[in-house]
């Protein structure tokens, strides 16, 4: 087993960083050839998805989505004024699982591993646990 950190200066407030390159360097590093890579985002107004990398829009198209249905400002209670991005965090989780298989990570063809920024800019971690 191998735990690994990647750290992630965000930019906006809502943006889907594409993590995938920097997981399959861990990857490489480790030498880890066959097992689970479990990403996990230890914060509560981020979260990690896996989705289409192919095309750009598609991030944005689900960015926008998600505004539409939680959007930032909507007469919340918490006081720090971030409960959508809570909300959003709900949705879309705070880990996801991959295979890897002779050192490669199981994705699909079009399919990236993303960082889910929601409160940003901030500087962010994601935990790797190869196992």
């Amino acid at each position: 087993m191998s735990v690994n950190r990647i750290n992630i200066k965000t930019s906006e407030r809502c943006a889907f960083t594409d993590i995938t390159t920097a997981v399959r360097r861990i990857i490489v590093s480790e030498n880890f050839k066959d097992g689970l890579c479990t990403v996990f985002v230890p914060h509560t107004t981020a979260g990690v998805t896996i989705n289409e990398a192919a095309d750009p829009d598609v991030a944005r198209d689900i960015l926008y989505h998600l505004e539409k249905k939680v959007p930032f400002e909507n007469g919340y209670h918490h006081v720090e004024g971030n409960s959508a991005a809570h909300i959003k965090t709900l949705l879309t989780g705070s880990s996801v699982t991959v295979p890897v298989h002779e050192g490669s990570l199981l994705l699909g063809t079009w399919q990236g591993i993303y960082l889910c920024e929601y409160d940003g800019p901030r500087s962010r971690s994601v935990i790797i646990n190869l196992a």
